[in-house]
């Protein structure tokens, strides 16, 4: 399937590994030109090489890349200096850790709001209305199945993310939608990334159990009985980035495996 895509410039974030590289991957192979941020440098620099090396196309579309954290303002301005206008932007950002919500003081909780909850907003600010005057825009934000099934040791990620959740249910549904430009949320569930491995370390050591002991039976509570891959992800992600995927606003898109026992 032809996506429509091919040409159009995508902001990529937290793409020098797992879930962000997954989604910039699938971009790439779809002729988009992408624009990757990631903290580390070297390992952006070779996810960038990766990507180059990866892609379908006999004219390799542009990969650009900008070493910064995307939560700060320095960071945002480094990336708007490099390019300023985007055609789809992929907001993801490490989330916060793990632990009990007794041991987190303001200053904690302020920085896991920032990181998942007002960056995202600063980067649709920052390119929606370019978007808008263009006629088309996909904004999609990578936040978590945890928005629709909580997890309790996640407390600093459920509160953040589902204050993003509740913002993007209103601006999707604004003038933007008539004016091309959809925003989505994508929710992974358990994915074979470094994120689940930390997670799941954490609840190792609370708990006293062999890592891997946990990893299994967390394994065997998915209907699908194992964990999502990146390239998996990075689908779901190109798809809703699309033009086929025009009708679909303010949506949470869950990949979970089946995890998920609601039926709404």
């Amino acid at each position: 399937m032809d996506l429509g895509i091919a040409g159009k410039w995508a902001l990529v974030c937290g793409a020098s590994k797992g879930l962000g590289l997954g989604c910039a991957e699938a971009l790439v192979r779809e002729g988009v030109n992408v624009l990757i941020v990631a903290r580390g440098a070297e390992v952006l620099q070779a996810a960038a090489t990766k990507l180059i090396a990866e892609s379908l196309h006999k004219d390799c579309p542009s990969v650009l890349f900008v070493a910064a954290d995307i939560t700060t303002t320095e960071g945002r301005a480094a990336v708007f200096a490099v390019r300023q206008d985007f055609d789809i932007v992929v907001t993801n950002a490490g989330g916060p850790p793990p632990g009990d919500f007794r041991d987190w003081d303001r200053d904690v909780w302020i920085k896991a709001v920032d990181a998942n909850m007002l960056t995202p907003i600063e980067l649709i600010k920052a390119t929606v209305d370019g978007m808008a005057a263009r006629g088309f825009g996909r904004i999609i934000n990578i936040t978590s199945s945890a928005v629709k099934a909580p997890i309790d040791i996640l407390g600093l990620s459920n509160g953040a993310r589902s204050g993003l959740t509740g913002f993007v249910a209103g601006v999707a549904r604004s003038k933007l939608a008539a004016q091309g430009v959809t925003i989505n949320n994508l929710l992974p569930g358990a994915f074979d990334t470094d994120r689940l491995k930390g997670t799941m370390q954490g609840a190792a050591a609370k708990s006293g159990q062999p890592l891997e002991a946990l990893m299994d039976a967390r394994r065997k509570n998915i209907p699908a009985q194992r964990f999502g891959t990146p390239a998996e992800f990075g689908a779901i992600c190109a798809f809703l980035c699309s033009t086929h995927a025009a009708y679909m606003t303010g949506q949470n898109v869950l990949a979970d495996g089946g995890a998920f026992t609601g039926t709404f």
